[in-house]
């Protein structure tokens, strides 16, 4: 008696005993890193300086009302993010915008409401980012931004960038009341700096992935000094466009921007075939 095969069925041969089966290339959750992603990685961190100076001073919120607000927001937008199945640009970079915010109002708070000195702050998170990137690299062996295709990997990888935006807000506040430079001053020397590490890297083989998060945290004090000189009054080394105007001009071309990078696709990782 003869049996039919049932349609629809995998009728693939099993591996030989002893050999697993190729595992299916996975999608990774972030983007790559081109020209787009740093100039949009710097708007967001500028409009995380100017709306959260807008929310707490002109919505009256205070900071305590703006971090908790802030704080729900982000969770339901990384819930979305942890939730797609692959790298999408609208929920990735509204977590990121979010997630900028928040980190600078986390910094903001030891601060100004609690006291703490900046010397403090910036200690505290450079230790904190350390530990972060210390236990992902015992548990992963990697820190690839290539390689963020599990759970796992993503929440070390969110956790990470929370880190480098408190530590970019304090260590920048830091630099620039020591020196007492002016809000384009301290732009510069930060856009300095990351020219610096981007040296390094092409030139002297400085790892690529730490030349990536050192990059990373140093835009936070660039993004926020550009903020600032835009935002605030003439008086007080600015030009006066005011927190509202900065805001809505830096998240207009946010916006374009992503719409591009969501309809070409030039900024998604091509999955590959990994093993182990």
């Amino acid at each position: 008696m003869t049996h039919e095969i049932p349609r629809g069925r995998d009728t693939a041969a099993p591996p030989p005993l002893g050999l697993p089966r190729p595992r299916r290339p996975r999608r990774n959750k972030v983007p790559e890193v081109t020209a787009y992603f740093w100039i949009i990685k710097v708007l967001c961190t500028t409009v995380g300086e100017t709306a959260a100076d807008l929310l707490n001073e002109k919505a009256g919120l205070g900071l305590t009302g703006v971090s908790l607000l802030m704080s729900a927001l982000l969770a339901v937008v990384l819930a979305v993010q942890f939730r797609t199945a692959a790298y999408r640009a609208g929920v990735y970079w509204l977590a990121v915008a979010l997630i900028s915010v928040v980190g600078t109002l986390i910094s903001d708070n030891l601060t100004d409401n609690m006291g703490v000195p900046l010397e403090t702050t910036t200690t505290v998170f450079a230790l904190a980012l350390a530990a972060v990137f210390v236990v992902w690299y015992r548990r992963e062996r990697t820190l690839s931004i290539h390689s963020i295709d599990t759970t796992g990997r993503e929440a070390y990888y969110w956790l990470a960038v929370l880190f480098t935006f408190a530590l970019g807000t304090a260590a920048g506040d830091l630099v620039s009341e020591r020196l007492n430079l002016g809000y384009w001053l301290a732009a510069a020397l930060f856009a300095l700096a990351i020219g610096a590490v981007a040296v390094a890297h092409r030139a002297l083989g400085l790892d690529a992935v730490w030349s990536f998060w050192i990059a990373y945290v140093l835009t936070r004090p660039l993004g926020a000094s550009i903020g600032d000189y835009l935002s605030q009054p003439t008086g007080d080394g600015g030009i006066g466009l005011g927190t509202v105007v900065t805001s809505a001009l830096f998240l207009a071309v946010i916006l374009g921007l992503v719409v591009h990078l969501a309809v070409t696709r030039k900024d998604v990782i091509e999955p590959a075939a990994q093993g182990g």
